[in-house]
């Protein structure tokens, strides 16, 4: 396992009896490290704006340069970030993307991409009769199949 953030310290915390105190270890923290640059276009602000909400940035202000595991994201994160873009943005997108493209820039050029590509799933119009499968499953070997298959068998209902 890799930890999500390191802290430097001058010596540890100590209890009376000489082990760790983990209670007064300082809380490590996830914010950006740098200014960053500010998002360019809408979608790069929605984003911007979905990263600090998933990963809990009170001031929310997240660059599009600041990377979405460095800022303490992690895969169950990485989830919650593709459900809330999908509900956001109505557009289709693995998690895998997140991985491939964890920064706001790249993950909106990736959008971008994606949307060119591929397009929204419409419902289909179901007509009025659907064509009879002569063909069952478990019919055995197909000279049973073909003895099977005459066309008293295939009725509409």
């Amino acid at each position: 396992m890799v930890p999500s953030a390191f802290v430097a310290l001058e010596a540890f915390p100590l209890t009376p009896n000489g082990k760790l105190d983990r209670r007064a270890l300082p809380v490590p923290e996830y914010g950006p490290e740098s200014a960053g640059r500010a998002p360019r276009s809408p979608r790069e602000e929605i984003l911007a704006g979905l990263f600090a909400e998933t990963l809990g940035i009170v001031n929310g202000s997240v660059s599009i340069d600041d990377d979405f595991f460095r800022l303490g994201g992690h895969s169950l994160l990485a989830t919650k970030l593709v459900s809330r873009i999908r509900s956001t943005l109505d557009t289709e997108l693995a998690v895998r993307q997140i991985f491939e493209a964890p920064t706001v820039a790249e993950l909106a050029t990736a959008l971008d991409a994606a949307t060119a590509a591929r397009g929204r799933v419409v419902r289909a119009v179901r007509p009025a009769r659907v064509p009879c499968r002569t063909r069952s499953s478990g019919c055995g070997s197909s000279s049973t199949w073909r003895a099977r298959a005459t066309p008293t068998t295939c009725r509409s209902r």
